[in-house]
């Protein structure tokens, strides 16, 4: 019986070592694509939506730097007063009022500034909520000075208005900052509620920057911030309630976003088809936080106990 002659060695290995060559091998059958994993019709969409929401965002972004105004009440009050930080930050001027619901404090996520919050702050004004708008510097370079600074303005806001507490509402870094001031500064005598909106709670693996930027590292995993809020937290009096969305490509693994501390009234509620830009400008989730807000208080009849909701 007579074989093939074997493939010389030169020929065999031409098409597999030397890559620059495979077009001139145009005799060679094409091989058979292999299966993959490809992306999700949901994870285009939401990605398809993170760019268009990031389109919108440079171009109302450079209005958020500066000082805010309310249409329906007085003027911005002046330029914030000079610190020891970095850190800035705009207030809306909050009239003194004996109404029932606290004011609500809005805190962006890192190098961005108020104008996140448009379509969430509208969606609070039209239900009556009274609002304040807090810009802290790109330039700040640690979680517990920004967590300070958010302190001593609400102690302002509480002055102005005449309320003990608030309610705060963080996006990304905002929310972290946010939870170092209720749960290591004793902001839990003033924050009633704190709503974040994918914030790494647990730090996240996905940390563009980090070694230009401080303030980025201290929200991956294993960061001595991220350490300190897994510490105990008896007797915290905040009820958090906490936005994630399995497309967030930003929080690494996606449940990071999730409060898990055995001291902690916490919600979490999970959102679908839509990623990290997109949080804080969906309708469908602006109303979620609305109602989050307007849970009452812990004792009373909660339908939202702790555990976990979804959000279509």
């Amino acid at each position: 019986m007579k074989f093939p002659p074997p493939l010389s060695p030169p020929t065999c290995f031409t098409h597999l070592t030397h890559l620059t060559h495979l077009s001139r091998l145009t005799r060679l059958p094409a091989l058979p694509r292999l299966p993959g994993p490809r992306p999700s019709s949901a994870l285009l969409g939401a990605t398809a939506l993170e760019l268009f929401v990031l389109t919108g965002r440079l171009i109302v972004y450079p209005f958020g730097l500066t000082p805010e105004r309310d249409g329906t009440g007085p003027a911005e009050a002046g330029p914030p007063a000079a610190t020891d930080t970095p850190t800035t930050t705009t207030t809306t001027a909050l009239p003194v009022t004996a109404a029932a619901t606290p004011p609500v404090v809005l805190l962006h996520g890192f190098i961005d500034n108020r104008s996140a919050f448009l379509v969430l702050r509208r969606a609070l004004t039209r239900h009556g909520r009274r609002l304040a708008s807090l810009n802290y510097s790109p330039l700040t370079r640690d979680v517990r000075t920004a967590a300070e600074l958010l302190g001593r303005h609400v102690e302002e806001i509480c002055a102005r208005t005449g309320h003990d507490r608030v309610d705060i509402v963080g996006h990304s870094l905002g929310g972290l900052i946010a939870r170092y001031y209720v749960q290591r500064l004793g902001g839990d005598r003033r924050v009633r509620t704190l709503v974040t909106l994918g914030t790494p709670h647990g730090g996240t693996a996905v940390a563009p920057g980090a070694g230009v930027h401080p303030i980025v590292r201290q929200m991956r995993g294993g960061s001595s911030v991220i350490e300190e809020l897994r510490g105990p937290a008896p007797g915290c009096r905040t009820r958090f309630v906490s936005f994630w969305s399995e497309l967030d490509q930003v929080m690494v693994p996606a449940e990071t976003a999730c409060v898990d501390h055995p001291d902690l009234d916490a919600v979490n509620v999970r959102v679908t088809g839509i990623g990290h830009l997109a949080l804080p400008v969906h309708p469908t989730v602006a109303a979620a936080v609305r109602e989050a807000l307007e849970a009452p208080e812990a004792g009373e009849d909660d339908a939202t106990a702790a555990g976990a909701r979804s959000v279509a």
